[in-house]
């Protein structure tokens, strides 16, 4: 999905777009403000190309946010890195980013993991549900493949 995103917050550009990205500039952004997990720019930029849909949001031009959602497009569906600015927080950037990327899967069941932010998700109306389990497969962040880029 590319785009303009139509949002309720008219003060702040939220794009589907990932075309021309600066992703140097973006991990710098992760980074200084606590949020990196240690990709690559190229990683990131992979990530983003290989998710069913980006939402990036601006400030002018400064990037404030950013989320992503994998989908198999039928039934199944995960929300990740959901960011928004630490100086920009509590203003609904984070809730508009959920929100545009949930609504882009209709029909689906959509999961997302926290470990530090499950009343925020609760709010934008997701629900605990059982018990998840995770599994890092090698090193992580290694990859056997090349990064196609």
């Amino acid at each position: 999905m590319k785009g303009k995103l139509y949002s309720t917050l008219p003060e702040f550009r939220f794009t589907a777009d990932i075309e021309g990205t600066d992703w140097a500039a973006f991990k710098a952004m992760l980074k200084a403000d606590s949020f990196d997990n240690g990709r690559s720019e190229a990683q990131y930029g992979q990530s983003a190309r290989n998710s069913f849909m980006n939402v990036f949001v601006f400030d002018g031009e400064r990037v404030i946010g950013n989320g992503r959602a994998l989908s198999d497009g039928v039934c199944n569906a995960y929300i990740v890195d959901v960011w928004t600015h630490s100086a920009y927080r509590r203003r609904g950037i984070g809730s508009e980013i959920v929100r545009l990327l949930t609504e882009a899967c209709p029909g689906q069941h959509v999961y997302l993991f926290t470990d530090d932010a499950p009343e925020f998700y609760e709010a934008c109306g997701f629900e605990r549900q059982g018990f998840g389990m995770g599994k890092v497969v090698g090193d992580w962040l290694v990859s056997g493949e090349s990064l196609n880029l």
